[in-house]
């Protein structure tokens, strides 16, 4: 059962103000690289995380993949090791099962080169365009389509109250990258099948984000709490304004995208005075490439038939003005003025 408007509100206001981000490990280039046993990379999940404490970052928002639940043993052990990483630093992390955004056709096992100066050109869809339509079109496979309910139900489940854990954000963007009102019937079974395990965390998944009017219908209707993202920023108060109309709390789980102004200098004074929870895309500039624009998508093709890769070793590129993400590998800032910001409006001496 969907939690009450008094139960949501007394939730948040037991937390803190929310602020982090969409994080990913700078050493993967997807969440099945992330999440593998052979890839999970403690060192460096580790080590970027000291980076998002230090910054004042209480939280996070961190993507699973259905693939994974396929060597459920295997990821569980590399899960609890990322929870217990998180929890070491007080930061509680958003974690998203289904996701429609970017590449495809997943698989486990290794996965793809980058490919040199295209934002997020390996991340991969959760379950995938052909299981989404699949779904929509009533001819998916009966153990497929329990696969997919095994993978919602057992992480909820098994992690239903697992304190270490903020909130699920059930399923991301639902109809993007073309996929529109075929993710309906999938998002409508996820919605079911987290309702009959109800976790003690909240449940979400976006509004602005996802592509629709019956898929945002069904996540106004559903979300214990409204979550929602904005990259531009004359749309920024107008959107928290609109959603306020709920009555619960709001969390933007996506915005700061430098080229359309949603700078931290410009949204974090909003997000606090609204006291909405606020998560930026990216954080270490690594193999997703996300400080590179959306625009360079389009050269995807392309630059693969070329073989313009980046190879274990290869010096990351840089665009002259980055898109999202913070820091560098090596723990430098991309604007050393935008650190101080942040941390000023936390309030990090």
């Amino acid at each position: 059962m969907k939690w009450s408007k008094e139960k949501a509100n007394s939730w948040y206001k037991e937390q803190p103000w929310l602020v982090g981000c969409n994080f990913l490990p700078s050493s993967a280039i997807n969440q099945l690289e992330m999440f593998q046993e052979d890839t999970f990379d403690e060192k460096t999940i580790e080590r970027e995380l000291d980076w998002a404490k230090d910054l004042g970052f209480n939280s996070l928002r961190v993507y699973l993949h259905d693939l994974l639940w396929s060597e459920k043993d295997k990821f569980k052990k590399t899960f609890d090791r990322f929870l217990d990483i998180c929890e070491k630093r007080n930061i509680r992390p958003i974690i998203v099962l289904f996701d429609d955004c970017h590449r495809p056709y997943p698989k486990l096992g290794k996965q793809p080169l980058p490919v040199k100066g295209v934002h997020n050109s390996g991340w991969k869809q959760s379950p995938g365009m052909e299981l989404v339509n699949q779904v929509d079109e009533k001819r998916i496979d009966a153990n497929e389509l329990s696969r997919l309910k095994e993978f919602v139900q057992g992480v909820l489940k098994d992690y239903s109250s697992d304190e270490r854990i903020l909130m699920w954000d059930i399923y991301n963007e639902p109809g993007q990258f073309g996929i529109g009102d075929k993710a309906l019937k999938l998002l409508q079974y996820t919605w079911e099948w987290a309702f009959e395990v109800r976790p003690s965390q909240p449940l979400t998944s976006c509004l602005d984000g996802a592509i629709g009017d019956e898929i945002l219908k069904l996540n106004g209707e559903n979300s214990d709490v409204i979550t929602f993202h904005t990259y531009e920023a004359e749309k920024l108060e107008p959107t928290i304004e609109r959603l306020k109309e709920f009555g619960r709390p709001l969390l933007c789980t996506e915005y700061m995208a430098r080229e359309f102004g949603t700078t931290f200098e410009f949204s974090l004074p909003i997000f606090k005075k609204e006291n909405v929870g606020c998560y930026n895309w990216g954080f270490v500039a690594g193999k997703s490439q996300t400080h590179f624009g959306w625009s360079t998508i389009l050269e995807l093709q392309d630059k693969k038939k070329k073989g313009e890769f980046v190879n274990e070793g290869d010096v990351l590129p840089e665009p002259k003005e980055w898109f999202h993400d913070i820091y560098r590998i090596d723990g430098s800032p991309y604007d050393e003025d935008e650190i101080k910001a942040i941390k000023k409006y936390l309030k990090i001496n």
